[in-house]
């Protein structure tokens, strides 16, 4: 039950359901790409990782991050749930907008 809850908790947050959606698609982003797309703090990404949604690669001083992939099956589809549901709003179709060009814009980046 407590595990169950503090997934739910995870949840409660409107930054961290934007950062889901974005990454929902399975690919990986250096902490750099987030942080400045989206005007995060570094913080916001530690939380869902510790929370069990992202795994993180260290590469040189660089963080990427992507989804957990091989989540329990009530977990994975009210994520699917929520992400069917927010993909389609105007603050995600922004965020991926944001983030989109700010990767074009810096393909060259010192993290990659």
């Amino acid at each position: 039950m407590k595990i169950t809850a503090e997934f739910f908790k995870s949840l409660a947050d409107e930054t961290r359901l934007r950062l889901l959606v974005l990454l929902h698609e399975g690919r990986e982003y250096c902490v750099c790409d987030l942080v400045q797309a989206l005007g995060i703090p570094q913080s916001t990404l530690a939380y869902l990782r510790r929370h069990g949604w992202l795994q993180g690669r260290r590469e040189g001083l660089w963080m990427h991050y992507s989804l957990v992939s091989g989540f329990d099956s009530l977990y994975r589809d009210q994520l699917n749930l929520v992400v069917s549901r927010l993909a389609g709003t105007k603050i995600c179709r922004e965020d991926r907008q944001r983030l989109t060009a700010w990767c074009a814009e810096n393909n060259n980046a010192i993290c990659r």
